[in-house]
């Protein structure tokens, strides 16, 4: 039995880097996918959603394009061009990662894989062929999969589909109802709205985006609403019926039990770790309800495996289950790293975008922090007036005795690219002087973090601190 050095379970975003990596560093490298390669992220997730939203921001700049003195007339949807635009996006892609694995000389094998000993893997191509090979390290990479909430009802073949189906839609339903008001709801309820669909979001938690600024998630809803998106906060989905043309579902608020009518109903309540079939516990790892348990190393507790991505739970995001897979590879590689959580940036896609990184204001306080918090608006930013998005603002938190950032968030345009100088502060422990000595170039939406830095003591230029 010819023997790798590495075997990487699963071809989503922690996997395929994984196995580039490995393969970067001398290693033989074999990577095992049942289904596409990219994994949710570039085949039903992160890359289908934003090819969508960014259909559905163009169609919106379209009808208002008159405002900027661009007459453009009869503009109409043509949902299926939009889709066959993200397929082409998705294929584009997922080329590539194939092409990057082919360049790298990792073995790419079909099928799905299971533990039978502790390093020892069988692989069933799904037309009754298997086989087994032998590895030296390996990593699990095997993703998530949508939690499916315990509502009666909910599981009903009928006018119910997930959060990944919505990218698939063939027409714009008269109305849909969103359970889960998190980043995946949020941004499918932002596309759909967007493109003229009567939308109803029911979160379960106090607010929209439960794990971010408060302050932020409530200039979101306004925002959503004043796109028609109807929001219910604090309330639960108890039942699901149908109802003539469409559903009847249950909720029960804040001011008590209603009855909502939606001609179809998506669940997007978030991701669980994908652990089925893969023969953990003959293997003798360790796992919980959060996923597969690893260390700062991403190593489990059997000698010679790992995990990383959606596989272990905690901060469920494409981009951490790179670093992670980059993490793991390295130490199956004889390297010696370690993730470091600290400043990863979350990012969601609405209109206008939300992004933050570190503790909200009511984290900091929580947690004991005397803080100091400085605000920069939009509207008093001269690139935002000029893109027509003033709506939103910048908030950088801190602790006034040693100078340290603990949060920033943002809500406007482009929140999702400016937050990454926020992160870069934190992770090299700027302070705000040193974000206030930076140049920015003008006119930039950039300089609303230099300004909100300059909040923090009253000192802004270009607009009236009420810090003063």
């Amino acid at each position: 039995m010819a023997e790798r050095d590495v075997v990487v379970i699963g071809g989503g975003p922690a996997g395929y880097v994984a196995a580039i990596r490995a393969a970067q560093l001398g290693g033989k490298v074999t990577l095992i996918e049942k289904d596409a390669l990219g994994g949710t992220c570039l085949n039903r997730g992160c890359i289908p959603s934003k090819a969508l939203l960014h259909s559905a921001e163009l169609y919106q700049s379209m009808k208002n394009a008159e405002q900027y003195g661009v007459k453009a007339k009869e503009v109409s949807l043509d949902l299926a061009q939009m889709q066959a635009r993200k397929s082409k996006v998705i294929s584009t892609l997922v080329g590539g990662v194939q092409s990057l694995l082919a360049g790298n000389k990792v073995e790419v094998i079909k099928g799905q894989a299971k533990l039978t000993r502790s390093r020892e893997i069988e692989i069933d191509d799904g037309q009754g062929q298997k086989q087994t090979i032998q590895a030296r390290k390996v990593i699990l990479a095997t993703g998530g999969k949508p939690i499916k909430p315990p509502i009666p009802g909910a599981d009903s073949p009928s006018r119910i589909i997930s959060a990944e189906s919505i990218l698939d839609l063939e027409r714009i339903p008269q109305s849909l109802l969103i359970i889960g008001g998190g980043v995946i709801g949020l941004e499918m309820a932002t596309i759909l709205a967007k493109l003229g669909g009567k939308v109803t979001i029911v979160e379960m938690l106090p607010h929209i985006l439960p794990l971010e600024d408060a302050e932020l998630t409530t200039i979101l809803a306004r925002a959503l609403k004043e796109d028609g998106v109807q929001i219910y906060e604090g309330t639960k989905v108890t039942s699901i019926e149908d109802a003539e043309g469409g559903k009847s579902v249950t909720i029960s608020a804040p001011d008590g039990e209603k009855k909502l009518e939606a001609e179809m109903v998506a669940i997007a309540v978030g991701y669980c770790p994908n652990l089925d079939n893969l023969g953990l516990e003959e293997a003798g790892v360790t796992t919980s309800k959060g996923g597969i348990q690893t260390n700062e190393r991403m190593e489990t507790n059997i000698p010679d495996i790992y995990a990383a991505g959606d596989a272990i739970g905690g901060m469920m995001l494409a981009y951490v289950a790179m670093e992670e897979g980059i993490i793991a590879a390295e130490n199956a590689l004889g390297r010696s790293s370690q993730i470091d959580y600290q400043a990863v940036p979350r990012c969601t896609f609405t209109l206008p975008e939300l992004a933050s990184v570190g503790l909200t204001e009511e984290e900091a306080t929580a947690q004991g922090y005397e803080i100091r918090v400085g605000r920069f608006p939009f509207a008093a930013n001269g690139m935002a007036t000029i893109l027509g998005e003033r709506r939103g603002l910048v908030k950088i938190i801190t602790e006034p005795k040693y100078g340290q950032i603990l949060g920033a968030h943002i809500i406007g345009p482009r929140a999702t690219e400016l937050i990454h100088e926020a992160a870069l502060a934190m992770k090299l422990e700027a302070s705000p002087q040193e974000l206030i000595a930076t140049i920015h170039a003008h006119p930039t939406l950039s300089e609303a973090l230099k300004e909100a830095a300059l909040d923090l003591s009253g000192e802004t230029i270009h607009f009236l601190s009420k810090n003063r």
